[in-house]
């Protein structure tokens, strides 16, 4: 079960005082009569989901799991992120897997792409490509040399099996390449924004590719829709988050950072930064969104968040109950490094006293406001929920600025200069 903790953040008001607020905001989300409510399709997705499509992606995953050494996801933005997070959550950075994931389609660093084309040279390779349009620039890029090493290797007619394509259901560049080279295909839903569509193929087939149980990370969405289903703050821990933010926010805090003590919820960071920055990041409007993996970056940035212009950011510390894995620290009876006093203390039990160090001296030391929300584990179920918990609480937090979650309308300038620059044609 989440749990929120509000009570390390110095807020200024009483969370409660926004209940009427949050009571027609909710109103607003469940009948999804709000701005860009054609995009609120993640609501009822945990019940509305495609039940044949989900049987087909377990099938796929089963099918290709034998072929692929490496699993190639071409994508940017929401159409990896989400995937990535999940993967790298629920089995860690180094698990014991057969099949390698690489993400490609991100960046148009040319060194990078050049060691991953060399890097799987040799290797059997699946590639799942994924965009609404297929004219995403970064992946179509990426996807056009991939598939023409892919067909050199393979012949067109074995690339029917390795090439996996997630886009429109009906239109666009990638659908029909997919429709006339014969790549099996699934839908990324018209009604679900890319930054909230971890929860549909676009996350789901790369993970069940790569062994996860998908079906425990619909459950966990399907349990978060029933637990937070309700508009009564002292029961709904995503809306108390929401208001939170928004109080703090008022208190002239415009910094969030994301700390997380686990390595593998690195990616978890990168993906909730794009849901945050690109949902209320507009208008003028929003908190900036940042993060950390303590204590590793306790030895980089932890001076600044102690001591420094620390006055505009607060934390939110994303809490682990039970680790994936432990480890204790062995006796050595030389101890010419002191650690002896550790002796048969697990690993995660020193990682949790340093949790609980560093909020103090943070919070009571340094004045730096801590929301808490603590997760029970790094399991399927628990991401699921967790993806819920973030989307409700985005929604929530972006209505209360009077602002639209599910655009992002200042994306599309830097693409407009970037087209003029590299002298694309005009339609």
């Amino acid at each position: 079960m989440m749990k929120f903790d509000a009570a390390h953040a110095h807020l200024q008001e009483d969370i409660n005082s926004y209940q009427p607020e949050v009571s027609r905001l909710h109103k607003m989300i469940v009948d999804k009569t709000g701005a860009g409510n054609d995009y609120m399709g993640w609501v009822d997705w945990p019940v509305n989901y495609d039940k044949d499509e989900f049987q087909r992606m377990l099938a796929t995953a089963e099918r290709v799991k034998d072929k692929a050494e490496v699993l190639l996801v071409c994508g940017i933005g929401g159409s990896y992120l989400g995937a990535r997070a999940g993967i790298e959550m629920i089995q860690g950075l180094y698990p014991d897997l057969k099949t390698e994931v690489i993400f490609v389609g991100n960046t148009f660093s040319s060194t990078y792409m050049r060691q991953v084309l060399s890097y799987i040279e040799n290797k059997s390779v699946v590639l799942n490509v994924i965009s609404k349009s297929g004219t995403t620039t970064e992946t179509a890029l990426a996807f056009r040399l991939l598939r023409e090493m892919m067909e050199k290797k393979y012949g067109k007619e074995e690339c029917r099996e390795r090439i996996i394509a997630t886009t429109d259901k009906a239109r666009g560049t990638l659908k029909q390449l997919a429709d006339q080279e014969g790549y099996e295909s699934y839908v990324i839903p018209d009604d679900i924004g890319g930054r909230y569509s971890v929860i549909t193929p676009v996350g789901l087939l790369p993970m069940a590719i790569m062994g996860i149980d998908i079906k425990a990370i619909m459950q966990g969405l399907s349990d978060a829709r029933t637990d937070l289903s309700t508009d009564d703050l002292k029961a709904n821990p995503a809306y108390a988050y929401a208001v939170s933010r928004r109080i703090l926010q008022k208190q002239n805090r415009d910094v969030e950072m994301f700390v997380t003590y686990e390595p593998q919820l690195r990616s978890l960071s990168e993906w909730w930064k794009q849901l945050l920055g690109e949902s209320e990041g507009k208008e003028g409007k929003g908190i900036l969104p940042d993060s950390v993996v303590f204590s590793t970056d306790l030895h980089s940035l932890g001076q600044f968040i102690q001591q420094g212009k620390n006055s505009m950011l607060y934390e939110t510390l994303l809490q682990v109950e039970t680790p994936t894995l432990d480890e204790k620290v062995p006796n050595d009876p030389a101890n010419l490094d002191g650690m002896n006093y550790l002796s048969g203390k697990s690993l995660d039990w020193v990682n949790k006293m340093a949790c609980q160090g560093t909020l103090e001296a943070h919070e009571i030391t340094g004045s730096v406001p801590n929301l808490i929300i603590s997760i029970p584990d790094m399991k399927e179920h628990t991401f699921g929920y967790l993806c819920y918990f973030f989307f409700l609480a985005t929604a929530m937090t972006c209505y209360m600025l009077d602002i639209n979650p599910f655009n992002q309308p200042g994306v599309e300038i830097y693409k407009k200069n970037m087209f003029r620059l590299l002298g694309k044609p005009q339609k």
